[in-house]
């Protein structure tokens, strides 16, 4: 990934070039009845001095990067406004979100996880405050797609995801895909892998080679399924992944697609492509061995490029294989969303940050940073280089592809139940007929519930 001259300013304001993208699924990310509670204003010039609390995950080393340069410029324009940052990695800040925002002092904005475990818990207990009258006054509407929105947008009870009202603005877009070492590419005689059929032949290459095929960390257990996501678009029809991956009901787990798709992660497993231990190994080792260069292959999210890059310069690239018919489809979305808590002291001051956090002239300094903006996405991508190849993927994927969901946001214990089941999966304690009934009785179960 390059590392161009940052800008070092940010001019809030003004609507931004939004990329079109292709919803995998329906969804709307504008309700019919925006709540109207409060007189608001964009101008927050003269409220006077205020701190304003923000809880974040942008811990990476291009993630702190961009939010850093970003506050510091919020902070020179609106001088009366002060941002205490609260940093936590993303699984840190999942477990104490929860309980901070019961507090009285809980934060002003938040970034949260945009799953019904996580987002979908806080709007069912009204800690959240709905953004509808601060998008239409910032024209937000107009700024994202609405594809894009729908995975901030629940009804008022969080019965119902991807309809209702908006909760949260991302920063960043997100595509799961493949990164890989070109020269060891090079060394076993192997061009990019066009598909899934001739990413399995690669790897038994790799493997024959005595290679390490794919470097996976997933002690944390959720890693897994961004390994399994990417594989189920392989078998898996997009709008079936969506409506499972959404909680919403007309799927089942239970199909021979899904068993197929189970069967051939069980498969990589028993041929010897992970690396050794790959249940006890942390995510962040995995990453790490493979910019070392013990490893050919590592499956995984955008958000690992910057760090990727820095070690492995430009052997390091990345790619999304297609489907048997030709098509991409890949686990994706957002970064976090940024939201209002219900608790926040100034929501005009609130709903301002997050404006500029993703206003046009932010999706610059996404870029420059070495991020992936969500909006100005083809606009902004560099001519050459990994960050060229993982801003073409999400743009091949949104318009001409499928998106697809993380499956942990489907139920608000499926990202626990997905990542015991993988764990198992792998580990070979079960077979894949038992894997899908095992996330078909949770995702059943929660319809059941919630219908």
């Amino acid at each position: 990934m390059r590392r161009s001259t940052r800008l070092t300013s940010v001019a809030i304001g003004g609507v931004a070039l939004a990329v079109t993208l292709a919803a995998c699924a329906p969804g709307t990310g504008q309700p019919t009845e925006p709540p109207q509670s409060t007189e608001i204003s964009t101008d927050i010039s003269g409220v006077g001095d205020i701190t304003l609390t923000v809880w974040d995950q942008e811990v990476r080393g291009a993630q702190n990067e961009q939010i850093e340069q970003l506050n510091a410029a919020f902070e020179a324009k609106y001088p009366n406004v002060t941002i205490e940052r609260n940093s936590q990695a993303f699984d840190d800040l999942n477990t104490t979100l929860r309980l901070a925002l019961t507090d009285k002092d809980a934060p002003d904005v938040v970034q949260a996880n945009n799953g019904r475990n996580t987002m979908g818990a806080f709007v069912a207990a009204d800690q959240l405050r709905p953004l509808n009258d601060y998008a239409d006054a910032y024209g937000w509407f107009d700024r994202y797609a609405e594809s894009i929105l729908q995975y901030s947008t629940y009804s008022e009870d969080a019965a119902v995801f991807g309809e209702g009202n908006l909760y949260g603005l991302p920063q960043v877009g997100e595509v799961v895909g493949i990164f890989y070492s070109k020269s060891k590419l090079d060394t076993l005689g192997l061009d990019v892998p066009s598909d899934w059929a001739a990413f399995e032949d690669a790897l038994a290459t790799a493997k024959a080679a005595g290679e390490i095929p794919i470097q996976l960390g997933n002690i944390e257990q959720w890693p897994a399924g961004h390994v399994f996501g990417p594989l189920q678009g392989g078998y898996v029809a997009a709008d079936e992944i969506t409506r499972l991956g959404l909680g919403n009901p007309g799927a089942s787990w239970t199909t021979p697609e899904n068993e197929k798709a189970a069967a051939a992660l069980q498969s990589w497993v028993d041929n010897g492509y992970f690396n050794e231990g790959a249940n006890g190994t942390d995510y962040d080792a995995a990453w790490q061995a493979l910019a070392a260069g013990n490893g050919v292959f590592l499956l995984g999210g955008s958000w690992l490029t910057a760090d990727l890059a820095d070690a492995m310069g430009d052997d390091l690239g990345f790619f999304v294989p297609e489907t048997d018919a030709g098509t991409l489809a890949t686990t994706g979305g957002t970064g976090l969303p940024f939201t209002i808590t219900s608790a926040a002291e100034n929501t005009d001051v609130a709903a301002a940050y997050i404006d500029f956090l993703t206003n046009d002239a932010a999706m610059e300094v996404l870029a420059e940073t070495g991020n992936l903006p969500v909006n100005r996405t083809a606009e902004l991508a560099p001519e050459s280089g990994v960050l060229s190849d993982v801003y073409t993927a999400f743009e091949d994927v949104t318009q001409d592809g499928s998106l697809l969901p993380y499956l942990d946001y489907a139920t608000p214990t499926f990202g626990d139940t997905l990542g015991q089941s993988l764990q198992d999966l792998i580990d070979g304690r079960t077979t894949p007929k038992q894997f899908t009934e095992a996330l078909e009785a949770d995702y059943a179960e929660f319809l059941t519930s919630n219908g």
